[in-house]
């Protein structure tokens, strides 16, 4: 049986998984019920920045965009630390998602969020009901449900290396496969 899934799990790929969406990357779940899952993609960065889609002062902040994932590529998301956010639904114990726009621009123009408060994606993941959790029964995610406080301060470059080792035990082992076996 899958590990529960949650508001604020964190989805850990396999580490040949062989979808070009989703190979090697870590995953926060920011809704989860009857309805269906949707979560986004940590490490996998975009080329464009959030000045490039929103009006924003960018001399006072701006940053790269994550995809978090293949679903409509045109939206834009964002978890945060932000707990006076107007609208902000809490994912874990001291992680958001979303909110009010208009407020968090006003809020960035004013040099009010930095840069460890706050990370943006452009699309999202998403799975039907049950979908997620017959991926997890076939071994296609590892689940972690204590790391989801801590996502906006590891570095996106080593995450997924970073919490399979964290998680200890045989994802440890995982942390080190190489990319390409038949290269070693």
């Amino acid at each position: 049986m899958a590990k529960e899934i949650q508001n604020g799990s964190i989805l850990i790929s396999e580490p040949f998984l062989g979808d070009p969406n989703f190979e090697r990357s870590v995953l926060v779940i920011c809704q989860h019920d009857k309805e269906g899952t949707v979560g986004l993609v940590l490490n996998k960065l975009s080329a464009l920045h959030l000045s490039d889609v929103v009006d924003i002062n960018e001399t006072i902040f701006d940053m790269a965009l994550a995809v978090g994932g293949p679903m409509q590529p045109n939206t834009l998301h964002y978890i945060h630390r932000l707990a006076d956010l107007p609208n902000a639904q809490r994912i874990a114990s001291d992680l958001y998602w979303g909110g009010d726009f208009d407020e968090l621009t006003n809020w960035l123009n004013q040099g009010l969020v930095t840069t460890d408060q706050i990370r943006f994606f452009v699309g999202y993941s998403g799975w039907s009901p049950g979908q997620l959790e017959e991926e997890i029964d076939k071994n296609v995610w590892f689940v972690n449900n204590n790391a989801a406080n801590k996502l906006l301060t590891l570095n996106i470059d080593t995450l997924w290396r970073d919490i399979l080792k964290e998680m200890g035990g045989k994802y440890k082992m995982y942390a080190n496969y190489p990319a390409d076996p038949s290269l070693n």
